[in-house]
């Protein structure tokens, strides 16, 4: 009998399902399927060209996500953002992102460490162009190659479990000039203090990153419902 070990093995193709619940869930994250809306699933079906039954496998992922909330024989429905769900999801990955970070200074390779120096250097020229998708996807590397780094496959898994709810909730809060040079800046302190290996002012770095995060989201969710008149 061969026996191939799974470290010699080609890596797994991605699946169906697994690139239908990514398209979802970029819809979701970047809004495109809005809080509240209910999930069209025939036109998703006719769109993506497939059947009901690896969509609503995919719709199951994204409830477990928090993404969406499944209706008993009502489909799926996207899920709200509350400020309650953020006074609970920030400060938790905002512990995962410290601990990232402190491992990374630990582990990282040069080869890591320049990649994600290359990520930086690209996300300041679409700062500089004012290109915020561009901005946002540059950024997203970077923290992606922090948690990389960090090789810890269990604080992977939390940290993915939860970071489309975070993306999310960025990308529904209007993110203001003052807002964004603050975010710029506190970037070249992340970079700064990773590329000295210097985990405690990383990790309070990155911590104190997903606190003004939260507070600029919590501002504008403020904002939105006094202008639509619903706020208590």
């Amino acid at each position: 009998m061969n026996f191939v070990p799974d470290t010699l093995k080609p890596p797994r193709r991605t699946t169906l399902h697994e690139e239908l619940t990514q398209r979802l869930r970029d819809l979701i994250i970047h809004g495109d399927l809005q809080p509240g809306m209910k999930v069209p699933e025939r036109d998703l079906c006719e769109a993506y060209d497939v059947s009901r039954t690896p969509l609503r496998e995919a719709l199951k992922v994204l409830a477990s996500e928090g993404l969406v909330v499944l209706e008993p024989n009502r489909g799926a429905r996207v899920s709200r953002i509350t400020q309650e769900d953020l006074d609970e999801l920030f400060p938790v990955m905002g512990a995962l992102e410290a601990l990232a970070g402190e491992l990374a200074c630990q582990n990282i390779t040069p080869a890591e460490l320049e990649e994600i120096q290359g990520h930086h250097a690209a996300m300041l020229d679409r700062y500089r162009a004012g290109d915020l998708a561009g901005y946002y996807a540059a950024n997203q590397k970077i923290h992606e190659g922090i948690l990389s780094a960090a090789c810890n496959p269990t604080l992977t898994a939390h940290y993915r479990a939860l970071s489309a709810r975070v993306q999310r909730a960025r990308y529904v809060a209007n993110t203001t000039p003052d807002r964004w040079a603050q975010a710029v800046d506190e970037h070249e302190r992340i970079i700064t203090h990773l590329s000295a290996r210097d985990g405690a002012k990383l990790a309070a770095t990155l911590r104190q990153h997903l606190e003004n995060k939260l507070r600029a989201v919590s501002q504008s969710l403020a904002s939105q419902a006094d202008a639509a008149g619903t706020r208590p």
